[in-house]
């Protein structure tokens, strides 16, 4: 049956077919977003919204666990603050949205619709520096931020995304790294806690750091193409940003004047993509029941005078898994089929789906679907409300288990261009390399695009030639390369 036809109008491309026609069926199917009327801006909805607030208080929490504390900067950013740190302007220049105009008249200094906060946040540190007393300072802001997209592909890459930014400012080198790495490692938590997806940790390769940065640490998350989408990032900025905001403190022994160290750090609405490309298939997402919007939907099904002992039972039911806080929602649209329900509730990702019927009531049982595996099972409804987060904490492990499984599948370790060619076409090559930018563009445009991912924080120490220029490796240890979003 063609896709599109009136039986088959929420079907998906399938990802064996075209796995970007896919992504695209779904995040606009399950009604995650919808196209802005700018180009290359998005539209949240609901449920697309609800996904993101549960990552975020996620997130939100273990920020302010590590001392952190949340406030919020300007949108608009003068245009010289970019140009102070050279480096970093030049790295985001194609990207800015610039204003130049307003109120009817043209601006005595263009402002700059904010790409990143490091600047505008540096100048208020210079501010709020002046002793080591005053350190460190561990800021944090939920905001939206704006870089012009020629490509855009929803919560991927579009013009205006939301995200935290963590800026912090320390004494030294080492307190500053503790901070990145600390940081990075949340991520990890996060990514691998809540989403269910299995990210690698590691250094950035000095062609592929942030813009401004001494070094740049990363999680890189596999999807299910064999992709690699970078979902965090944590910095070390040195006293680059501190040396061009004048950020200054006193020091505690000679009361000399120092530059601060500076870290900055974030995660964005695109880890929605990493999870829709981590754990969905043909019938749609499948979502990890801790940030799922409905961890359980309820189908009542029955009518006339049978619906009404169903419809108790379920409000019973409901009440029980509220008490347990699990997000329950029940589905009881009457001018749509049960089967409309099922795959519309599949195509939505929910973890887990329950059905009680006439006949259910009778025999004592429910219904119980999970969305990972599809398997339904009668289980007692007696004491159903109890096992309920129990099997959802069993989703979530599994979850886990089959993206890091997914994962380890389709990483090779290489040492011939071949074979690194063969294992970035399906997947990631763990290899040596020589770590020139020069050499990083010829492997890109050599092979299928694939680029250096990271240098994984747990690598084993090797040495050896590049896998491409023959050059001795700059790492003493292998790097992953791989195709990316």
């Amino acid at each position: 049956m063609a896709k599109g036809s009136a039986k088959d109008e929420r079907a998906v491309t399938p990802q064996s077919e075209n796995f970007s026609d896919w992504y695209n069926d779904v995040v606009l199917r399950a009604q995650l977003v919808d196209r802005g009327p700018a180009k290359g801006t998005m539209v949240i909805r609901p449920y697309g919204y609800r996904l993101w607030e549960l990552l975020q208080s996620a997130l939100d929490g273990r920020i302010k666990d590590t001392g952190h504390e949340n406030a919020y900067f300007p949108l608009f950013i003068p245009e010289s603050y970019l140009k102070r740190e050279a480096e970093h302007v030049e790295g985001f220049s194609p990207e800015l949205a610039v204003v130049t105009h307003a109120g009817g008249k043209e601006l005595e200094e263009p402002l700059v619709v904010r790409p990143t906060s490091e600047t505008i946040i540096g100048e208020m540190m210079a501010k709020w520096v002046s002793s080591h007393r005053d350190l460190p300072l561990l800021l944090n802001q939920w905001a939206n931020v704006v870089r012009w997209e020629l490509r855009p592909r929803m919560f991927l890459r579009t013009t205006e995304f939301l995200w935290q930014e963590g800026h912090t400012a320390h004494v030294d080198e080492d307190d500053a790294m503790r901070e990145t790495l600390q940081m990075l490692d949340v991520y990890v938590e996060i990514a691998r806690d809540w989403a269910a997806i299995p990210v690698v940790p590691g250094e950035k390769t000095a062609g592929e750091r942030f813009a401004g940065a001494l070094r740049t640490f990363t999680i890189e998350g596999m999807m299910r193409d064999g992709k690699a989408l970078q979902s965090g990032t944590s910095h070390y900025m040195g006293t680059n940003f501190a040396k061009a905001f004048d950020i200054k403190y006193a020091d505690a022994s000679s009361g000399g004047q120092q530059y601060c160290h500076t870290t900055s750090w974030g995660m964005s609405t695109r880890m929605i993509g990493a999870i829709i490309m981590a754990h969905g298939d043909d019938k749609g997402l499948m979502l990890p029941p801790k940030l799922a919007p409905h961890q359980v939907v309820i189908v009542p099904m029955g009518k006339g005078d049978a619906a009404g002992p169903v419809l108790e039972a379920v409000d019973a039911l409901v009440a029980e898994l509220k008490a347990l806080k699990v997000r329950v929602h029940v589905d009881d649209r009457p001018q749509v089929s049960m089967g409309f329900k099922f795959n519309d509730h599949e195509m939505r990702g929910v973890p887990l789906r329950i059905a009680i019927g006439p006949r259910d009531l009778e025999n004592g049982v429910a219904e119980v679907a999970r969305r990972i595996t599809g398997e339904k099972e009668s289980l007692p409804l007696a004491g159903l409300g109890a096992a309920i987060p129990g099997i959802l904490d069993e989703i979530q492990a599994a979850m886990l288990a089959r993206a890091t499984e997914f994962r380890d599948a389709n990483i090779h370790s290489v040492d011939t261009w071949d074979a690194f060619l063969e294992a970035t076409n399906t997947g990631w090559a763990r290899v040596l390399h020589c770590g020139q930018p020069s050499c990083e563009d010829d492997i890109k445009a050599a092979s299928a695009a694939a680029t250096p991912r990271c240098i994984p924080n747990d690598g084993e120490p090797e040495d050896g030639t590049c896998i491409r220029c023959n050059a001795p490796s700059a790492y003493g240890k292998r790097v992953l390369f791989g195709r990316s979003y």
